[in-house]
């Protein structure tokens, strides 16, 4: 077996994360100078440019990100199987969440994850986008892209968005529109797509990345148009939509995930009108090479018993 100088494996994934030879030595409790023969070395052996340096500034080359992708993930393995073997039980994971999921529905749930899995311990890196799979992100997602080959996936959540607003705007839509007067059996009122055009729309820019797509597919499975006269109010995150929808600002679309825990969920009322499919799939994402760990199973039945006891998904 041919391997490289073990010794400069740390080093390197150390210089990587940090984007710093004097953070790395820090760290490392070594001089700079120890960790630049390390990489030197390293270079050497490979016989590739792993960094490029110009004054201060440090950045990997194409090179160093497609070894580091691999070394970063070896290392991972052998401390995790390593703790395996000393007997230690507890497990910590980095876990990428897409912002508005990880406020609204997961945040919440953290204490009875932590009542039950004790053992686990679980770091959130929020983003606002889809999370590029890789070691160096995270241990294990929540993902819309199931496009590694190198990862498996658990179904958590079909998204479908459906129309809602405060109480308090609920009730004004009821006096505006007269429904009281049209319908005795308040059970049995019903918004017409042209009905709930006639208020402000909150429209969310990331759920189809363009200004006011999510509206637009919400008529269209309805067979229609939006309204050229629909008065569109714009917010980048489908979290902050809600929150105006919560100050009575108008009517905004939102899914499941975002009303299924919060005790604040009783300040909405869901519309009574149709709901669209957004295409859109969330998986619980992991290394297929750590499908083992402890860790990331106990995490991958957790979340699929919530997403079930939830109603996101079917048992």
């Amino acid at each position: 077996m041919k391997l490289p100088p073990l010794k400069s494996l740390p080093v390197f994934e150390a210089v990587a994360r940090l984007n710093s030879f004097s953070l790395a030595a820090e760290e490392l409790a070594v001089s700079q100078s120890a960790v630049s023969h390390q990489i030197k070395q390293l270079e050497t052996y490979l016989g590739e440019k792993l960094f490029w340096r110009s004054g201060r500034t440090l950045a990997l080359t194409d090179e160093g990100r497609q070894y580091l992708d691999g070394v970063g993930s070896a290392l991972l393995q052998i401390e995790r199987v390593s703790e395996q073997l000393l007997g230690h039980e507890e497990s910590r994971l980095r876990l990428s969440v897409f912002s508005s999921f990880a406020v609204r529905w997961l945040a919440p749930r953290l204490p009875d994850l932590q009542r039950l899995h004790p053992q686990l311990e679980l770091s959130l890196e929020m983003s606002s986008e889809n999370p590029v799979l890789s070691d160096r992100v995270a241990d294990c997602f929540i993902t819309i892209k199931p496009v590694s080959a190198a990862f498996s996936y658990e179904l958590l959540y079909t998204e479908r968005l459906f129309p809602v607003c405060s109480q308090d705007y609920w009730q004004r839509i009821r006096r505006e529109l007269a429904l009281d007067e049209v319908n005795a059996d308040s059970d049995s009122v019903s918004l017409t797509p042209e009905m709930v055009a006639q208020f402000p729309l909150l429209s969310t820019h990331s759920i189809y990345d363009k200004q006011g797509g999510d509206w637009e597919a919400w008529y269209h499975e309805a067979g229609l148009k939006l309204p050229a006269s629909s008065r569109l109010l714009h917010s980048s995150h489908m979290l902050l939509s809600l929150e105006a929808a919560r100050f009575h600002q108008g009517i905004t679309l939102t899914n499941d995930y975002m009303l299924s825990t919060r005790k604040d969920s009783e300040d909405f009322v869901r519309l009574p009108c149709h709901s669209v499919m957004t295409g859109d799939k969330f998986y619980f994402a992991w290394k297929t090479s750590r499908r083992r760990e402890r860790g990331i199973q106990v995490l991958r039945r957790w979340l699929v018993d919530e997403a079930i006891r939830g109603g996101l998904r079917a048992e």
